[in-house]
Order: structure tokens, then C-alpha cells, then sequence
């Protein structure tokens, strides 16, 4: 599977104290945006063609990958370096989540199969893994489940006393859509046009037919939704194992 999709699209309302300038992938982590760490974990799985389906300030990104790669004679928005290939796809300012990934299918032409996750959140999970259970299902699309962050420390309680007292434990918190998914390109099917989101009709009618999966992923994750997250992607930034591909970034 040499492709990979990257939601790079949305406005990031939630924050709106970084994204009222940058679209949200472009927030800088441990010195350089979220979206070059996001395409250093899947190139170091030697997934090779990138598409960021960009929206919001979709300049900012092109501007940045026409700065520091090699721009196609051929096509515009399309970059590369040495065999890599990342295209930056205006999918619309308000196109929904669906309907960006349908603009992405139909750029893909031939892929029967491929990766697609959020701008904004990183993961340690082993895609090898990912694929090879997604090829052996064959679902429609493949989610990876996640233990969310927790947040606060634990009670158990007999009235009213506390019975025990513990640090956060996320292996409570429950399974939460991690993103990193692997997708047949037959979700198409199920997307109506730029207004639909993808986590709703289109997953939701998978899932009614049996064709939604969720591969567990007990290893790092997190997301960058507000600045308290930012800050906890930038702690635990040294966590996520990739070769640094883009170095010169």
C-alpha cells in the first residue's frame, strides 16, 4: 500500500488561538509542523505518495512544501523528494470531511486501498500491523482504536469514602476513532458530496453492514485539539519511532 491521504482541510474552530493563521497541521512540534511529522511515520513505512487534502489556508502548506522541495514541471501542487511524492489537493474551504476524501478518491484513479488520518494528532501505531490486518478482514475501512488520554486521576468509592486512590490510567478511559485508517476505495460509494461527513452517514452505514473494523493500538497517541494537548504532543514527541525523512523540513 503506497498511498496516504492526510486531512489537512478544516478551520480548527477549537483552536482558534494558532489556527486564526495557520491551518491546524501547520502548528509547529518539537520544531516543525504536525503534518511533517504525520508524513515521516507513514515514509518511514515507505508509503510513498502523499496527498494532503488541504482547504483551509491550503497556501500556507503549498507555500511551505514549495520552499523546501522540488516543485513538478507537470503539475501544479505536486512535490517531491528523491522518490517521494507529496501533492497538496484543494478540496474546497467548506468542504466536510467526506467530501474530501471523495475528492482524494477520485485524484487516486487506480488504489484500491489506502491510508488516511487527521492533521492533527500522532501516533506511534505500526502500519505494517495495520495493513496486514485490514488485508486479512477486508472490511471496507479499517479504524484504529485508541485509549484516549486521561485526564484526571481516579476514584473508587463506598460511600462516599475513598476505597482507592489512583494516577490517570488510560487503559479506563474506554476506545476513541484514533484516525489512521486503511480504506477500500469503494467508501465512494457511500458519500454523497462535499456536505457529508465521513463519521457519520458513510461510517455509520459501513458499520450497519458489517463492514467497519477497528484494529486495537495500545501505543502512543495523541492529538493537538487545544493548547494544553500541544503541549503534551510536544512532551511526548521523543515517544513516536520514525526515521526523520525530511530533515531539511
Amino acid at each position: 500500500m503506497n498511498t496516504a491521504m492526510i486531512l489537512a482541510g478544516g478551520k480548527g474552530t477549537r483552536f482558534s488561538e494558532m489556527t486564526d493563521k495557520l491551518p491546524k497541521p501547520m502548528i509547529q512540534a518539537g520544531n516543525k509542523p504536525i503534518l511533517i511529522h504525520i508524513i515521516n511515520l507513514y515514509v518511514s513505512y515507505d508509503v510513498k505518495n502523499i496527498i494532503v487534502l488541504a482547504g483551509y489556508k491550503k497556501n500556507i502548506i503549498s507555500k511551505f512544501f514549495s520552499e523546501s522541495l522540488d516543485r513538478s514541471l507537470d503539475e501544479e501542487d505536486l512535490y517531491q523528494l528523491n522518490d517521494i511524492s507529496i501533492k497538496v489537493l484543494d478540496t474546497g474551504l467548506e468542504t466536510m470531511t467526506g467530501g474530501r476524501l471523495k475528492r482524494g478518491i477520485e485524484y487516486l484513479n487506480n488504489d484500491e486501498d489506502f491510508f488516511l488520518t487527521y492533521g492533527d494528532a500522532l501516533s506511534d501505531v505500526n502500519l505494517n500491523s495495520l495493513e496486514e490486518f485490514h488485508l486479512l478482514n477486508k472490511p471496507i475501512v479499517t479504524i484504529t482504536a485508541v485509549r484516549p488520554p486521561a485526564r484526571f486521576g481516579s476514584l473508587e468509592l463506598t460511600d462516599n469514602v475513598v476505597e482507592k486512590f489512583g494516577e490517570k490510567d488510560q487503559t479506563k478511559e474506554g476506545w476513541i476513532n484514533g484516525g489512521f485508517f486503511v480504506i477500500n476505495n469503494s467508501i465512494k460509494d457511500y458519500i454523497s458530496d462535499d456536505t457529508t461527513i465521513f463519521e457519520k452517514s458513510p461510517l455509520e452505514n459501513v458499520s450497519r453492514e458489517g463492514k467497519l473494523m477497528a484494529y486495537r493500538h495500545n501505543g502512543f497517541w495523541q492529538c493537538a485539539d487545544t493548547i494544553r494537548e500541544l503541549e503534551l504532543l510536544e512532551k511526548s514527541i521523543s515517544e513516536i519511532k520514525y526515521e526523520e525523512n525530511f530533515k531539511g523540513l
